[in-house]
């Protein structure tokens, strides 16, 4: 069975097993790492078809790793959403520059999660 692989990045072990519950739940293969680095480490591993990613993380900031994936020729189409707890709108119109596709604030709605997964998805081939 063909399915979609999402990297969820999230410092928090909560917010990691909530959200990779979540999806496994929903059929989705998930990898989950805690920081900015593991994330570009784990992408140039094994790239994934789309990324969770938390902003408030020590080291490499939700916000630098995204703009790192989106300006890297070889990974900048792979689609971003940004959860984070950040919820001015000065916090999204950054994330959204530094080339996520869209930005949710904790806690996350669940089915808006997975409505924004399935849109983003369904411009990609499972693997």
């Amino acid at each position: 069975m063909s399915r979609y692989s999402i990297l969820v990045v999230d410092d928090s072990p909560t917010d990691r097993h909530f959200l990779s519950e979540l999806l496994l739940t929903h059929g989705y293969q998930v990898t989950a790492v805690d920081n900015g680095e593991a994330a570009l480490a784990q992408i140039k591993k094994n790239p994934p078809h789309l990324v969770i990613m938390d902003v408030v993380m020590p080291g490499q900031n939700g916000f630098q790793a995204t703009r790192e994936i989106s300006r890297n020729p070889a990974t900048q189409a792979l689609p971003i959403i940004i959860c984070s707890s950040k919820n001015q709108e000065t916090d999204r119109i950054w994330g959204m520059r530094q080339g996520a596709r869209d930005f949710m604030v904790k806690p996350v709605d669940q089915t808006a999660l997975l409505q924004k997964i399935a849109a983003l998805l369904s411009h990609v081939s499972p693997s």
